[in-house]
Formats: structure tokens, C-alpha cells, sequence
């Protein structure tokens, strides 16, 4: 039974663990640092290196971490399939062939392209743009693709988005094959998944990106509910269902899009993170979106804090996608053979 005070008690703990997570993964990394001297002494080393390197990549993690699990929650109700994840719209294959391809051609800024562009403009990077654009082009492909299919629509954007995805994997391999040897590692650190600080203005638009995605899902959680039981009877119910589902798709997509154009290819944490929650907490979309975006951010934070805390080790940081296939991979291996023990031979 859904319950207003659990809702927002359960997003308060969560919230406190997001926050004390902000602070750790802040805290720590290849330099540890003393929060004591960052908040006592504003010019010193340990300031500079929290307020322009650590607290930027934090927070750019809370937020690609946010917008995974909650698109995560959302597209699992709106195709019906607790194993659906983010990627299966094409998203990933759109933004990872745009970013790809700026990369293969030496573009690192769009002052390059464009150098009578402002000077702000100008120093936007240009595979952060490309990967955008294409993911923006891979939700228009399958929005077109699925439109006037009425109520199966849903299954014509996943068909749309798997074929999508083919394709663009198939020209990243071209790419990469006719590409300088020497901007291959480059190109495989991004498909790999990679969180680095940001600039200001890049850290305050990809928030109001996610937080309006976000508040879309979260606006429509009851009525998500509700499509769970079916077209015809969420119809009888007041539901508007293609809208409704075009809308979440749109929500989910455009919140997927801002999340891999800022670190590559993250897998796991919109499948896993959802899952565990649905589990404890139970099936109801109203709970479970908020509670996936607050469970994400804190997941890639301290998936992040591993990548960075394993660089005395490994002579090198992982990609933070590394750490989280090696983390989700076994963790969902685990839920699937407990369902299936749950249900039976």
C-alpha cells in the first residue's frame, strides 16, 4: 500500500546517504584530502582540489547516476520487463556513434568547427555535442518508427532501438577500423564508461536536464501504474495511454541522452539498481522511481570512488563503466538464480 510519510522517510534516508556519499567520494581518491582544510583554508591545495576537480566529478556522477536508475525504473514498467534497461531505445548506439565520430576526426571543442563562435560556446566539447546529437537523432528514429502503431507502439521502439543500436555499432567499428591508431585509445576510453570533472555551466544545465526528465517520470508514476494492468483497463481508468507511454519514453530517453553524452557507457546501473529496490520496497512506481534516482546517484559515486581508489594498484584509474559491469554483472547473476528458486522447477 502506497504511502505518503514511507515515501518521503525512505527518500529522506536515501537522500542523507547521496550526501554523505558526495562527501566521501570527495574525500578520497588517488590524493586523499582533509574537509577540515578545504572549509578553513579556501586557498589551499586541498580547497583547490575538492572545489574544481573532486566535487565536480561527484556531482557529475549523482547525476548520470540519477538519470540511469530512474530511465531504468520507468522503461522496466513501460515495456513490462523487469530486465529492460536504459540502452535498449538506441540511446547508447546514438550518442556512442556521435561521440565516436568527433573523436575520430580530432575535434575536441567546437571552436574548432565553429571559431566564430563566442568564446563560452567555443570551448564546448565537441564529443559531449556529437554524442547529444546523435542520441537526440536515435530518439527521433524511434519515436517516427513507433508512431501510429497505437497500442504497440512500445514494442516497435524497442524493435527500432535494437536495430538502432546494430547499426550503430557497426559504424563504430568503421570508424575505428579507418581511424589514426593513435586516437583509438581515446575512443575506447569513452565506449568504456568515464566520469571527469566538468565545468560549472555544464555541471548546473546536465542537473535541470535530469531534474525536468525526472520530474516528467515522477509525474506520471501513478498513471504508470496503472499501464501495468493493461491498455484497455488503464483506458477505463482516465488514462490517456499513448500519451502517457510516448511521454515516458520521451522523459526516459531525453534523461538517458544527457547521462551518456556527459560519461560514455555506463551499463548496470539502470537494470540493477531498480531491481534491488522493486525488491525490498516493492513494484509501486511512485515509490520506486524517486528512491532509483537517489539509489543510482549513490551507486555511481561510490562505483567512481573504487575506479579512483584502484589507480595505486593498477598504476591507472578504471573506466567507472568497468567497475560497474564488475560489480553489476555477479549481483544480477545472483537475482536471477534466486528468482528462479523462488519460482520453481
Amino acid at each position: 500500500m502506497f504511502s505518503p510519510s514511507r515515501t518521503l522517510a525512505l527518500c529522506g534516508v536515501f537522500f542523507v546517504l547521496l550526501v554523505a556519499s558526495l562527501l566521501f567520494a570527495a574525500r578520497f581518491g588517488e590524493q586523499p584530502i582533509s574537509l577540515a582544510a578545504v572549509f578553513r583554508e579556501p586557498s589551499s591545495s586541498d580547497a583547490v582540489i575538492f572545489w574544481s576537480v573532486r566535487l565536480p566529478r561527484a556531482l557529475i556522477a549523482a547525476i548520470v547516476g540519477a538519470g540511469l536508475a530512474a530511465s531504468g525504473a520507468t522503461l522496466q514498467g513501460v515495456l513490462r520487463n523487469p530486465l529492460a534497461e536504459p540502452f535498449v531505445l538506441g540511446v547508447s548506439g546514438g550518442a556512442a556513434l556521435g561521440s565516436t565520430l568527433a573523436l575520430a576526426l580530432g575535434l575536441s571543442t567546437v571552436g574548432q568547427m565553429l571559431p566564430g563562435l563566442g568564446a563560452g560556446l567555443a570551448r564546448l566539447s565537441a564529443p559531449t555535442l556529437f554524442a547529444f546529437v546523435g542520441a537526440a537523432a536515435s530518439i527521433f528514429f524511434v519515436l517516427l518508427a513507433s508512431r501510429g502503431h497505437g497500442s504497440r507502439a512500445v514494442y516497435v521502439a524497442l524493435l527500432a532501438g535494437v536495430i538502432f543500436n546494430a547499426f550503430a555499432a557497426a559504424a563504430i567499428t568503421l570508424i575505428k577500423v579507418l581511424s589514426d591508431p593513435m586516437r583509438l585509445s581515446e575512443i575506447f576510453h569513452w565506449l568504456a564508461g568515464t566520469l571527469s570533472f566538468e565545468p560549472v555551466g555544464t555541471v548546473v544545465l546536465a542537473s535541470l536536464l535530469q531534474v525536468s526528465a525526472i520530474g516528467v517520470m515522477l509525474a506520471l508514476s501513478g498513471r504508470l501504474n496503472l499501464l501495468l494492468l493493461g491498455d484497455e483497463d488503464a483506458s477505463s481508468l482516465g488514462v490517456p495511454v499513448v500519451w502517457t507511454r510516448r511521454l515516458l519514453l520521451i522523459a526516459a530517453s531525453t534523461s538517458v541522452a544527457g547521462a551518456v553524452t556527459l560519461s560514455g557507457l555506463i551499463g548496470f546501473v539502470g537494470l540493477i539498481v531498480p531491481h534491488l529496490l522493486r525488491l525490498a520496497f516493492g513494484p509501486d512506481f511512485r515509490l520506486l522511481v524517486p528512491l532509483s534516482a537517489l539509489g543510482g546517484a549513490v551507486f555511481l559515486l561510490l562505483s567512481d570512488l573504487l575506479a579512483r581508489l584502484a589507480f595505486p594498484f593498477l598504476d591507472r584509474e578504471l573506466p567507472v563503466g568497468v567497475v560497474t559491469a564488475l560489480l553489476g554483472g555477479p549481483m544480477f547473476l545472483f537475482l536471477l538464480y534466486r528468482s528462479a528458486r523462488l519460482v520453481g522447477p
